[in-house]
């Protein structure tokens, strides 16, 4: 953590604690703190350091130059030559200190003598650790001590960087230590991945004269089809990385199946998670929204607008809030009854000889397509590519090709120049980006975008905001496909109420509240995932995005349904094309119901021998 020269001790240690907090981890848990090798015999590090009981990592600026960091600033570039000293140091330590961590899974037995999910015990170091430069809280100023296999420095675990408020500072490297050593967590490099596995957690956090950033390391071998961790205690959580968990399917090449044909299959396109939870008081894995919404402030201004019932509605306030919120002009938006609705329209108002949809994904916008008598094309993405978008796999006379970003169920997410790639003069390309609002950043996000012909980018309000019962999102596209949608319509599609709360989501108070939940819901994906890689037989898709993942089980449906007996409702697979009864897909949650979760999947699976 870093801080600018004469910065006391106390402002240092509030935002290590206002991170922590945010991570869910305790000042117990910190390992080390890490900044330039310039900085780091400050007094205040020092200080800071001392009241933590843990060593002062220094690196020199060429090293934190090399790391590719994924919130860069101007001004620490200039300063030092790295975009990010917080968040370059979090990463960089986190690689490096991981190094004499272990990563491992535990076998059904094991797992059975579990109570509470206990922690490893102390793991013994696989491979030597690089040393760097420490300085010991009391040592004299200048004192070299080697970082990693001395348990003092955290071998192993999640780190938080902190610099200047210009980023020139400091980081503090927390370990999810254990009582004799840390663990491993699963993670690769990637968006937001440092050397050797360090993943960023929280991106760096500013107070008047420190800064704070969070990462985590997540070792990979490639000769591991599933990589591991062990769960903390209930009382600790347990923080994997942001997105991007390792491979759980090798990755030989992109390839994806062309099945053109007519579809009457046995995948039920009209089945929805709301299913999943309809009938029965289950803890709810299958619905994709996040819990505890809407908010009350949305709340309160969407019954406010119940006094404007008499009246009828009039989108231009909610149409131009969302027009400026992309910063397009209104007349390439329209408001919509939810993404479904979008579906309904595009597949009745445009005239498409030969649409296909990339699957696995949201079934609605091929059962819409097939309602209004479309004979439709099928592109299947395949588990051993990781579910990746090849864009040559897409027919070049198809006229119509719909794909999600991220994808449901899958959670992968598609650079934006694969999608780019799949546009063609005369094509229509539709890009369903439902969940791109739970991507820190909305990164690989087209909607804004008017340089790439034909896109129509659709949007929900659903699951972010909790208004799956309201109904409301909207389109993006050229002023004539939007005109063309629009005849399609019937007269005031979108209530009052839906309305309101679409010009409500807009705002900038808004817009960072869902950046704060999307990497709120990062951290509890990673917690998951690493949970999930605890059981042989779980793999899961590699790099999830979204606020859900996708895994496979053999016999999942069976154990899908000891799932239910247990109390939890996750969504079956088998209703997506491409998918079979091997496959669940489950909402990511708060970590105290995850932990509730994988105690009863352990269950689960013991119950089948």
């Amino acid at each position: 953590m870093g801080a600018r020269p004469g910065v006391p001790a106390d402002e240092i240690l509030a935002l290590v604690g206002a991170v922590l907090r945010e991570a869910g981890l305790r000042r117990t848990d910190v390992a080390s703190l890490a900044t330039l090798a310039a900085r780091a015999a400050e007094p205040g590090i020092t200080e800071a350091a001392r009241t933590l009981g843990v060593p002062v990592r220094g690196y020199t600026a060429g090293e934190l130059a090399a790391v590719r960091v994924p919130h860069p600033s101007a001004l620490p570039l200039a300063a030092t030559g790295t975009a990010s000293v917080a968040e370059a140091a979090a990463l960089l330590a986190a690689g490096r200190s991981g190094r004499t961590g272990r990563s491992g899974r535990a076998g059904r037995s094991e797992r059975a003598g579990r109570a509470g999910l206990r922690p490893d015990t102390a793991p013994a170091p696989e491979t030597p650790p690089r040393p760097d430069t420490m300085i010991r809280p009391g040592a004299t100023t200048g004192t070299r001590v080697a970082a990693g296999a001395d348990g003092s420095a955290g071998s192993g675990g999640v780190e938080v960087g902190s610099g200047t408020d210009a980023d020139a500072g400091a980081d503090v490297q927390v370990g999810a230590g254990m009582a004799a050593g840390t663990v491993g967590v699963a993670g690769a490099v990637g968006s937001g991945g440092g050397p050797a596995g360090g993943r960023l957690l929280v991106p760096k956090r500013k107070s008047r004269r420190v800064t704070c950033a969070l990462a985590a390391f997540m070792p990979f071998r490639p000769n591991e089809d599933a990589p591991g961790a062990r769960l903390l205690p209930l009382a600790h959580g347990y923080i994997a990385g942001e997105p991007g968990s390792p491979p759980s399917f090798p990755t030989p090449h992109a390839t994806a199946d062309m099945d053109l044909h007519t579809h009457t299959d046995a995948h039920d396109l009209r089945h929805h998670g709301d299913a999943e939870v309809r009938d029965e008081k289950l803890i709810d894995l299958a619905v994709n929204v996040r819990t505890n919404t809407p908010p009350a402030w949305l709340r309160e201004r969407i019954a406010a607008s119940l006094t404007s019932l008499a009246a009828y509605p009039d989108g231009r306030a909610a149409r131009a809030a969302v027009a400026e919120r992309h910063d397009l002009p209104p007349n390439r938006v329209l408001l919509t009854a939810g993404a479904a609705e979008a579906f309904v329209l595009l597949a009745r108002a445009l005239p498409a000889r030969r649409p296909v949809v990339v699957h696995p994904q949201f079934t609605e916008p091929e059962a819409a397509l097939r309602d209004a008598g479309h004979e439709v094309g099928r592109v299947v993405l395949r588990s051993e590519d990781g579910f990746r978008l090849d864009p040559s796999a897409v027919p070049e006379d198809a006229d119509l090709v719909v794909i999600g970003n991220p994808t449901n169920p899958t959670s992968v997410l598609h650079p934006a120049a694969s999608l780019v790639a799949l546009a063609r003069p005369g094509r229509t390309l539709v890009v369903d980006e439902a969940f791109i609002d739970a991507v820190p950043g909305e990164r690989e996000s087209l909607a804004g975008r008017t340089d790439v012909p034909g896109l129509v980018v659709l949007r929900s309000l659903t699951k972010t905001w909790g208004l799956a019962g309201l109904r409301i999102g909207y389109l993006l596209a050229a002023p004539e496909t939007i005109a063309l949608l629009e005849r399609a319509q019937p007269l005031w599609p979108v209530s009052t109420p839906a309305l309101v709360a679409a010009e409500s989501c807009m705002s900038r108070g808004a817009l960072a509240e869902a950046e704060h939940a999307a990497h709120r819901i990062g951290v509890e994906r990673a917690h998951l995932l690493a949970g999930l890689a605890e059981f042989d037989e779980v793999a899961t898709v590699p790099e999830a995005a979204g606020p859900f993942v996708l895994l496979r089980i053999e016999g999942a449906d069976t154990v899908r349904e000891r799932l239910r007996a247990l109390g939890f409702a996750a969504r079956r697979g088998d209703t997506f094309p491409g998918l079979d009864r091997n496959w669940l897909r489950l909402a990511v949650r708060d970590r105290v119901t995850t932990n509730r979760f994988l105690q009863a999947l352990d269950q689960a699976l013991l119950m089948g021998g």
